[in-house]
C-alpha cells in the first residue's frame, strides 16, 4: 500500500485516484470511509467487491456543498432543510427520494439515496478536490469492526485499495445517524453520532425502525454487524463469566479486574461522548488480544448510548 499521507499533496493524489475510478480510504469525524466517485457505477461496484458487501446494502453519498443535494435528491422538504441547517456538516445522514442521475448500484435499487456532509476537514477537502460526491461505506470488510484509525484500515483491507489518507483518530467514533424523510413520519434507520433526542428537538417525534434480516433501507440495519472475530457477549449479570481467557469491555472502571485477561474502559467518568469515541478502538484492541470471549457491559441508552448499544447488540448478534 502506498505511503499514508494527509497533507495537501496527499489529498490531491487521493482526489486524482477518485476521479480515475479508484478507491481511497479517508477519515471522517465518525469512522474511516472507503470512497469512490458516486457517479461512476464501475468504481462503486469495486467497493462491494473489496468489502465483500452484499449488493442489497445501500451506500451513503458524501458531499461538501449544500447545492449538491439538489442534484442528488428529487426534492428537499422543510424537515431536511431544518436538519441540514442545524447539523451539517456533521454525523447525520438524510435519506430522500433520489434523482435519476444517482446510479442504482449506490442505492441498492432503492428509490431513496442517503446523503451526508461530513465535518472532518480532510473529508471535505477531498470531496471538493475530487469535484464529485463520494459514495463511501466504512473502510473494512463487510460486517466487521468499523475503522477509526488508518491503522485499522491497513489491518483489515491491506493492499486491496489504492490509497489511504491518514487523518488520525476519528473524533466521534460511531457511524452517522441515518434518518429517512421519504415518508410522512421521520424514521430513524440507524442510531449514530447525532442523538435522536437532538433530532426531535428540531423536527418533532421520530419513529424507530427495527433491525431487519430482509432488504435493508440503510447501512447497519442487519441484525449482525460491527462484529469482532472474537465472540462477544453482552453482560446481564455477574455470574455469566465463562472461558479461560476472557476480556471485559467496560463502560466505566470495574471494581474487579483480576477476573479478566484484558480490560478496556470506555470512559473513566461515564461520559457517553467519550465512550462512543473509544468504542471501536477498544474493540479492535480486545480482538487482537487472543481472547476466547469478550464480555461487554451495557451503557445507558440515552443520547449516544443508544448508538453504542446498537453496535454492541449487533456485534453480539443479539439485536
Amino acid at each position: 500500500m502506498k505511503q499514508l499521507l494527509c497533507r495537501k499533496e496527499g489529498i490531491k493524489k487521493a482526489a486524482k485516484i477518485i476521479k480515475s475510478g479508484g478507491l481511497v480510504a479517508f477519515p471522517t469525524e465518525t469512522v474511516y470511509g472507503l470512497g469512490a466517485d458516486a457517479f461512476n457505477p464501475r468504481a462503486v461496484a469495486r467497493i462491494f467487491e473489496v468489502k465483500n458487501r452484499p449488493r442489497f446494502d445501500p451506500i451513503i453519498v458524501h458531499i461538501a456543498d449544500f447545492s449538491e443535494t439538489e442534484r442528488l435528491w428529487s426534492y428537499i422538504d422543510k424537515r431536511a432543510e431544518k436538519l441540514m441547517e442545524r447539523f451539517w456538516p456533521g454525523p447525520i445522514t438524510l435519506a430522500l427520494p433520489k434523482s435519476d442521475i444517482v446510479p442504482d448500484i449506490v442505492t441498492a435499487g432503492l428509490s431513496t439515496v442517503a446523503v451526508r456532509m461530513p465535518s472532518h476537514p480532510v473529508a471535505l477537502n477531498l470531496i471538493k478536490e475530487a469535484g464529485t460526491p463520494i459514495a463511501a461505506p466504512s473502510a473494512n470488510p463487510f460486517g466487521y469492526l468499523s475503522p477509526t484509525s488508518a491503522e485499522h484500515v491497513r489491518e483489515q483491507l491491506g493492499d486491496k485499495i489504492e490509497f489511504v489518507l491518514d487523518g488520525g483518530r476519528c473524533p466521534v467514533g460511531v457511524e452517522s445517524t441515518v434518518l429517512s424523510l421519504a415518508g410522512k413520519k421521520p424514521l430513524l434507520l440507524r442510531p449514530g453520532g447525532i442523538a435522536i433526542e437532538d433530532i426531535e428537538n428540531v423536527i418533532g417525534k421520530v419513529e424507530i425502525a427495527p433491525p431487519t434480516s430482509a432488504r435493508p433501507q440503510s447501512p447497519g440495519q442487519l441484525p449482525r454487524h460491527y462484529s469482532p472475530r472474537t465472540h462477544i457477549k453482552l453482560l446481564t449479570g455477574k455470574s455469566e463469566r465463562e472461558g479461560k481467557k476472557v476480556g471485559l469491555f467496560a463502560f466505566t472502571p470495574p471494581s474487579q479486574k483480576e477476573d479478566y485477561e484484558v480490560v478496556e474502559v470506555l470512559s473513566s467518568t461515564g461520559d457517553l461522548v467519550e465512550a462512543a469515541a473509544n468504542l471501536f478502538s477498544s474493540l479492535h484492541r480486545l480482538d487482537r488480544a487472543g481472547l476466547e470471549v469478550i464480555y461487554a457491559e451495557p451503557v445507558p441508552e440515552v443520547g449516544l448510548g443508544r448508538a453504542i448499544m446498537d453496535r454492541l447488540r449487533k456485534a453480539a448478534g443479539s439485536s
